[in-house]
């Protein structure tokens, strides 16, 4: 296994539309979503062990996941766990993380992956990953992953790559924003475009380098910690001076403004489990077309739903089609597929109404 090759494995987020199962305290990347027995972070973890040595998988997670991270990830040490003490979006973390990486080993290679994702065929995200790890090898380039389309989705935003090259690895013309439907269907009819999976491999010298010409401020104020970084005295500096960092995403802080990047069409299957009906897509269905996890259900007249309980709960379901309906201890969730953007909406309501312990 390549000593070289780094991970950077993204887990701060909530998840908050994965409610009332994902909750500030228990985000959805340290559940077991899918009811496979790992929970997702565990899964990623397994995926990039397969191709990077498990001492150089760094967890990027927010200070109060880190006894989660330690738990459910026996193999990795505190060393890897990199906290961060306040939401800043990915940039300002990918900075830092990077920092740390190159003081310990100039010659990285790194895949920075979300924690939530789930891809079936890991050998064929092996193979993925390492043509992009061989091609930063040899060039100065910021990589990413794209998912082939497979409908005119509205909630992903998108690379228009350059359709003249018949080459596996093309040359990114731009990043497009999330679109409306009518747009989201003419980038799929051209042919030449891809979602955007936040899937990113780069030499540790490329993206450090892309950092410090396209956000100078943002470098020198986590550069300013190199001294310190990997040493007792960093959790002091990032306390002071993590909160301050501007809040800004990898792809506006750099990937959007770089000439040097490439993708590669991802040849696996590829999910980020982003809401309930994604789940609902993902899992397999019983004989009335409803996907059950951790129940066993009675349904009569009803199709299309997401049922999940803890425990083998018996759920009796009559006369309702396309539901989420998820039973967690104190809250009950029944709502409508169709509105599933409207449950951070409704997550906030009822943290007003009933108190901020539920979400």
């Amino acid at each position: 296994m390549n000593k070289n090759y780094y991970a950077i494995l993204m887990a701060g987020g909530v998840g908050s539309r994965f409610w009332p199962i994902s909750t500030q305290d228990f985000p959805k990347q340290f559940h077991d979503m899918l009811g496979t027995g790992d929970t997702l972070i565990q899964k990623t973890f397994q995926r990039l062990a397969d191709l990077i040595p498990k001492e150089n998988i760094y967890i990027l997670t927010n200070e109060r996941y880190n006894d989660l991270v330690l738990e459910q990830l026996p193999d990795v040490t505190q060393k890897q766990v990199v906290l961060e003490p306040a939401m800043r979006n990915t940039a300002p973390c990918i900075l830092y993380a990077s920092l740390k990486i190159q003081k310990e080993n100039p010659d990285a290679l790194v895949i920075v992956a979300p924690s939530d994702h789930w891809i079936e065929d890991e050998a064929t995200f092996s193979k993925n990953v390492e043509q992009a790890f061989q091609f930063c090898s040899k060039n100065d380039s910021l990589m990413t992953l794209g998912i082939q389309p497979t409908f005119p989705n509205t909630g992903y935003g998108y690379i228009e790559f350059d359709k003249t090259t018949k080459e596996t690895i093309k040359s990114v013309n731009q990043f497009r924003e999330k679109p409306d439907y009518e747009t989201a269907k003419d980038f799929i009819s051209q042919g030449n475009f891809l979602w955007n999976a936040g899937i990113f491999m780069w030499s540790v010298k490329s993206v450090l380098t892309a950092f410090k010409n396209n956000q100078p401020k943002l470098y020198r104020h986590f550069e300013a910690g190199i001294s310190v970084y990997n040493t007792q005295n960093e959790t002091d500096f990032i306390k002071e001076n993590y909160p301050k960092a501007e809040n800004i995403s990898v792809d506006y802080a750099i990937m959007e403004k770089s000439k040097n990047v490439f993708v590669i069409a991802a040849e696996f299957d590829w999910n980020d489990l982003g809401t309930w009906g994604s789940l609902y897509d993902k899992l397999d269905k019983d004989e009335n077309n409803n996907a059950v996890v951790n129940a066993r259900t009675l349904s009569e007249d009803s199709s299309g739903n997401m049922i999940r309980t803890k425990n083998d709960k018996i759920v009796v379901v009559d006369g309702l089609n396309d539901y989420i309906i998820v039973d967690k201890e104190e809250v009950l969730l029944i709502f409508p597929k169709t509105k599933e953007q409207d449950i951070k909406k409704t997550l906030e309501q009822v943290k007003n109404k009933f108190g901020v312990q539920y979400g």
